[in-house]
């Protein structure tokens, strides 16, 4: 059994806006540097140039429920699983990811982990409410 740690933001705008920006794939490299400074899709498949190297992201289908997992398969073959979740709250809602700690990280790798996702949820949550905020299809 992994250990898992939940990084949350508040963000004021409906969790539809944001589970449809989040759920672009196009998108990540506006506010998900920890994961991604670029990406396409090649042959349905998208790739993204990572602090890693090259890596594959596969998110859940589209749902009603703000489920936005997704799989990233690192340079060396192995499948990361990260939950992620948009939850309503009134107006706003909740953007929860979950890290788990895989075998081979320390304390301090968990926690860079942690601290790469939070400051990544900030810049989501910065943009979806800025004064140029994005608009959502």
């Amino acid at each position: 059994m992994s250990t898992s740690r939940h990084v949350s933001v508040f963000i004021g705008r409906s969790a539809k806006d944001v589970y449809a920006y989040a759920a672009d794939p196009a998108k990540l490299p506006e506010w998900a540097a920890g994961l991604s400074g670029s990406i396409e899709q090649v042959d349905g498949v998208w790739i993204a140039e990572s602090p890693m190297g090259k890596v594959v992201v596969k998110f859940a289908e589209s749902n009603e429920y703000g489920v936005l997992d997704h799989e990233v398969t690192l340079p060396s073959g192995e499948v990361v699983y990260n939950p992620m979740r948009v939850i309503p709250d009134g107006t706003g809602c909740e953007v929860v990811f979950t890290i788990r700690r895989r075998s081979d990280m320390t304390d301090d790798d968990l926690t860079r982990d942690a601290d790469a996702v939070q400051a990544d949820l900030l810049v989501l949550k910065n943009l979806l409410e800025g004064e140029d905020r994005p608009s959502t299809p």
